[in-house]
């Protein structure tokens, strides 16, 4: 592949990762390469017993903490001898050792295995848990789903606009978007610090369907993909479907922990890594600088691709808007996905990803047998809208600035026993009731006429159990009237769970 082919100019190094240190992945395709496990090893030739005794005793602990897997075969003798600098004998007598303890199994012509039969991975959760985010019951005040308000540049340009016909009537759609959005996205992205070409531009149908292609381009049975403890459903959903599992990152006030990721890319070797780190959808975090520039790195090092999803990245109430993670580090193997849904208008599908321009040709072919292509009239809508994205992002930060302060009031009067800390971006606050289960809440709050969502929703596996989810995008009259009728709830659980008025 030539270099200009690629999203990034310098080639991904894939042999300089290591937890903590920095070397090759442990293991590659079933292979355990004896210089990452000498690495990995650390001074095991230091402490008790024979040098073979501690060797098995290094070994055994990457067994058990996951990093060595049923069915790896493990670095022949004489290689892992030469890299650890011991005798050929003491590595057999190592392999010997945990063959006796059941650990390995040696097989002539096939070498030393970790013993255990590999099996596909059952996914923890159960594809269509997000459907419940737009299953607001009858007749109840709707606090689940996210659609902002969309400013009034918004309606003046969509007003205003005259579709380029020579652009809507060509006889043929590239499934990869017009040339000319694809530019304009391009060069969008290039002036924020991203230098990016057309070819690394896919449109689609919204954010969503992004995700949808690059998972199902890149996840098939029993394959893990990383993605932050709490996140957007749809890419839980997404993995299931493609009989992958999602194993969550925990998360601490910033976002996600990124020691806590590195850590879980050596041990589970995930396929893919989705997140969302600017305003993150529920939580409402934004990584640190220094963060994000550690995950582009940890992409870079063990070559394995990160989706970002930005489309909350410009609803910024402080006017700071990070750079994407594919602006950290060149050679990182970063999918940026966004849309002009969250900052324009909601009923406007437009949607694209940014990647390395070998994945954007692999994606554009599952694309044409998927749709064909994006609607061309939602395209040439796009074009006049995103010639003007600062200006738009701005506006519907203000709008949704106002409507947290909003929600912020409406609060203190309602549940003003609630400790609301509010975010610095998004369109939704995630906030921890005093006491109960979020979940209960959540029936309680049906019967009086209001739909909400509780941690369930967002959690990749078991839920704590303790946060709700309220968006800040409905009009005033029923916002107040959604949070009424939450607090009324309220009252009537806290009563249940005999705490004071």
């Amino acid at each position: 592949m030539r270099s200009d082919d690629r999203a990034n100019v310098r080639p991904v190094v894939h042999d300089s990762a290591t937890v903590p240190a920095r070397v090759p992945a442990l293991v590659h395709a079933g292979e355990v390469s004896s210089e990452a496990l000498s690495a990995r090893l650390g001074r095991w030739t230091q402490g008790d017993g024979t040098l073979a005794a501690r060797l098995a005793r290094g070994i055994e602990g990457l067994i058990a903490s996951g990093e060595l897997r049923p069915g790896d075969r493990l670095p022949a003798e004489r290689a892992l001898a030469a890299m650890s600098s011991v005798s050929r004998g003491t590595v057999v007598a190592a392999y010997a050792a945990l063959a006796e303890s059941g650990l390995v199994e040696r097989r002539q012509g096939s070498g030393t295995r970790i013993a255990g039969a590999a099996v596909a991975v059952t996914p923890v959760q159960r594809p269509g848990r997000g459907e419940a985010l737009f299953s607001a019951l009858p007749n109840a005040i709707d606090l689940l789903r996210t659609v902002p308000q969309i400013s009034d540049l918004g309606v003046q340009l969509i007003r205003e606009h005259t579709p380029r016909l020579d652009l809507a009537l060509l006889p043929e759609t590239d499934p990869a978007g017009l040339p000319a959005l694809r530019t304009l996205i391009a060069d969008m992205y290039g002036a924020e610090g991203t230098p990016t070409t057309p070819e690394q531009i896919l449109v689609t149908h919204g954010a969503q369907q992004a995700i949808s292609l690059v998972v199902n381009a890149l996840v098939g049975p029993g394959d893990i993909v990383l993605a932050e403890e709490i996140t957007w459903p749809g890419v839980t959903d997404s993995v299931g479907l493609r009989g992958g599992t999602v194993h969550g990152v925990p998360m601490g006030d910033d976002g996600l922990d990124v020691d806590a990721l590195e850590q879980a890319i050596a041990r589970l070797r995930p396929v893919l890594i989705a997140l969302n780190p600017h305003h993150q959808n529920p939580t409402g975090t934004r990584l640190p600088a220094a963060a994000r520039h550690r995950v582009a790195e940890l992409a870079a090092r063990y070559g394995v691709p990160v989706i970002e999803d930005r489309v909350l990245a410009g609803i910024s109430f402080d006017g700071v808007v990070p750079p994407s993670l594919a602006a950290e580090r060149a050679d990182a193997p970063i999918i940026v996905v966004e849309s002009v849904s969250k900052w324009v208008w909601a009923g406007l599908r437009i949607g694209w990803l940014r990647a390395d321009p070998v994945l954007v040709r692999r994606l554009r072919g599952a694309r044409q047998l998927a749709d064909q292509s994006t609607s061309v009239p939602g395209q040439l809508l796009a074009l006049d809208l995103i010639a003007r994205a600062d200006d738009l992002r701005r506006a519907n930060s203000r709008i949704h600035q106002e409507r947290l302060r909003l929600l912020e009031a409406l609060m203190a009067e309602h549940l003003p026993d609630w400790n609301v800390e509010p975010p610095r971006g998004g369109l939704s606050l995630w906030v921890r009731p005093p006491a109960g289960s979020a979940a209960s809440l959540v029936r309680v709050a049906a019967t009086h006429g209001v739909s909400i969502a509780g941690s369930a929703a967002f959690a990749v596996s078991a839920s704590p159990d303790d946060h709700i989810r309220i968006p800040f995008t409905a009009p005033d009259d029923v916002l107040a009237e959604g949070i009424r009728r939450l607090g009324a709830a309220w009252r009537e659980y806290r009563e249940t769970l005999g705490m004071a008025s």
